[in-house]
């Protein structure tokens, strides 16, 4: 795979049973690439420790007075320099490769099952984990993809270097070749206590983010109430923690480089004391001795790709297990016995809640959570089901019925078709950057046009205010950038462009939640008209508490300890259900109570006081 054939057609089915394991199908699945940096590195490395030889042969053709020798010599340095330029490029390359095409493959198969999942993934898995999982997380798994190639090689080359030394002068290669295993494995014991401070670390870190990305998203709602400062002095000690605990980690990985930087030397002096006595003694040549030495000197490189080994498995494997966390999360689907949508009424037999195929649903809950967890299941997301120590798994809660569209459960549909079906948008929509038209070019029936959602949803002020903004010379607001979740725009006009977008989609049947809670009351009259009027004949579902929505609904479902229990018009329901009257009037209970007798009377009032403000 070339960094040119990105994206991979399929970046494949995941290893998620855990972060070793994740890492180990990453490797298999790059092993063509793996092989050829392999081979690249031991060309390298080989080619280095041929120079330690060609220059002790160098040295004896001086000592010998050897012209001819010593031409050859610098011949074969000329080659093997050759060698190690070619070997160094194209092991810089094809590591890099290796890098790269990794970590793409994590980013696509976290941008699938982001795609999959829908906004039931930050209800499972903390948003900021997520960001931190695609970021930093995706760059150190690549780094140990890319590393492990080098390692081998370099493995393969002390390996060879060792033998080689052995045959070529035992007295001295024994010595190095007894060595080699310690300086490689003398830092063993301490990987686990450095694993551990990593692990610490990133833990910290990734606590850091969640909060920062948290801040991010609230500094609207935090600016507000006066907050920033609270957050902003947590989020300074949260990334005072993560100094902290990078610092300790630090020092333990700086242990580790001075052994090997130690031991090595000990090495050295003492190969130079035992091979200078022996030359003294005549037993073994000057250039034997250059040769040993050299090669002990250049064994270092190599070795040192065993901390770097080290290293990258101790903060890839806790990278690896976060996106092992969020990979493993399903959509609970069983397998489709349909072959096209379904059209018909929304049912959930789990609260009862039925909206009538081509009606006007509203649902008036008295828990806003109740109410998004509502939402979620109508548009066949599953709630997740919470073990005992309070996290959320990828499993559904279990004897949990699936919500009904034409008596056909949602669960039974493929992922596509129970998408087109049923749309739900919930309280938070996502804008992302791009110009309106890219914005609304979004899979639909192609039965609405964008003007039209543009203008049942009133974004009239938002295309002024984009079209003032646009650079063409026609000021098209259509062609105008917006930036990134719209942070140019308010909290109206997103929500407002939001549910246009989710109006050009046109599916069998849309789900709002609290559609109009960011607009004033005027404009929320005309976008309650605006949706009832354009999806005429087609099943819509909206949760709200707004009386000037609720009474252009066609039918109102009261939802209370998750159960349906009350169906009506919304003055029926006004007039007979108190519980109803509490949640859309905001009435206490006291004051229910005390208005006993002139219940009538006050209902008339509140009649009075919604057409005055529709008139208005």
């Amino acid at each position: 795979m070339q960094i040119r054939d990105l994206p991979y057609s399929d970046p494949g089915d995941p290893d998620v049973r855990s972060g070793p394991r994740f890492l180990l199908w990453l490797g298999r699945n790059q092993i063509r690439g793996q092989l050829k940096s392999m081979s690249w590195g031991l060309l390298h490395q080989c080619s280095i420790a041929g120079l330690p030889l060609v220059v002790g042969f160098a040295v004896q053709s001086v000592v010998d007075r050897s012209g001819g020798r010593l031409a050859l010599a610098g011949g074969m340095i000329t080659v093997l320099g050759v060698l190690i330029a070619v070997g160094d490029t194209m092991l810089h390359r094809t590591a890099v490769t290796n890098w790269i095409t990794a970590a793409a493959r994590v980013q696509q198969l976290l941008a699938r099952k982001t795609a999959e999942l829908g906004s039931a993934l930050t209800r499972r898995v903390a948003a900021g984990e997520v960001v931190a999982v695609s970021t930093g997380d995706v760059e150190k798994i690549g780094w140990f993809v890319e590393a492990l190639s080098r390692f081998v090689a370099a493995a393969a080359a002390l390996v060879i270097i060792c033998v080689g030394l052995v045959l070529y002068l035992p007295s001295l290669g024994v010595l190095v070749a007894l060595s080699m295993p310690l300086l490689a494995l003398a830092v063993l014991p301490l990987l686990p206590r450095a694993t551990r401070r990593a692990d610490f670390q990133r833990e910290k870190a990734g606590k850091a983010t969640e909060l920062a990305s948290d801040t991010v998203a609230g500094l609207r709602v935090l600016r507000g109430i006066g907050g920033e400062e609270l957050f902003l002095g947590r989020y300074r000690r949260a990334s005072q923690e993560v100094r902290k605990a990078a610092v300790r980690s630090a020092r333990m990985w700086s242990l580790i480089s001075a052994i090997q930087v130690l031991l090595p030397g000990v090495l050295l002096i003492s190969l130079v004391t035992y091979g200078a006595t022996l030359a003294r003694d005549g037993k073994i040549d000057v250039g034997q001795l250059v040769t040993v030495y050299s090669a002990a000197t250049l064994m270092l490189f190599p070795l040192r790709h065993f901390e770097e080994i080290a290293m990258a498995y101790s903060f890839s494997r806790p990278s690896a297990q976060r996106a092992v966390r969020v990979l493993s999360l399903n959509r609970v689907a069983r397998p489709s016995t349909v072959d096209a949508a379904p059209t018909g009424d929304l049912y959930d037999p789990a609260t009862g809640l039925m909206a009538p195929e081509g009606l006007f649903t509203a649902v008036v809950c008295g828990d806003p959570d109740e109410a998004g967890r509502l939402a979620d299941r109508l548009g066949g997301h599953a709630q997740p089901a919470v073990t005992q120590e309070g996290e959320a798994e990828g499993a559904a809660a279990p004897g949990l019925p699936s919500v009904l569209l034409g008596g056909v459960p949602l669960d039974e549909l493929e992922l596509d078709a129970a998408r087109t079906a049923v749309l739900v948008q919930d309280k938070d929509p996502v804008l992302l950057s791009g110009t309106l038209r890219e914005l609304l070019d979004v899979p639909s029936s192609g039965r609405v046009a964008a003007t039209d959602a543009l203008a049942a949803a009133q974004c009239g002020d938002v295309l002024d205010a984009l079209a003032q903004a646009s650079v063409d010379a026609d000021g098209d607001p259509m062609n105008t950038r917006i930036t990134e979740r719209g942070r140019s725009l308010s909290g109206g006009q997103r929500q407002r462009l939001a549910l246009a977008r989710s109006l050009v989609t046109d599916p069998e049947a849309l789900v709002l939640d609290e559609p109009t809670s960011a607009v004033d009351s005027h404009t929320e009259a005309r976008v309650a008209e605006g949706i009832k009027s354009l999806r005429r004949n087609r099943t819509t579902v909206a949760f709200a508490s707004s009386p000037l929505l609720l009474d252009l609904a066609d039918r109102v479902a009261l939802v209370h300890g998750g159960t349906v229990v009350a169906v009506g018009t919304h003055r029926e329901l006004l007039r007979d259900e108190p519980r109803y009257r509490a949640v859309v009037t905001r009435e206490t209970d006291d004051e229910i109570a005390a208005a006993g007798p002139d219940m009538n009377e006050h209902t008339d009032t509140i009649d009075t006081i919604e057409e005055i403000e529709e008139r208005a």
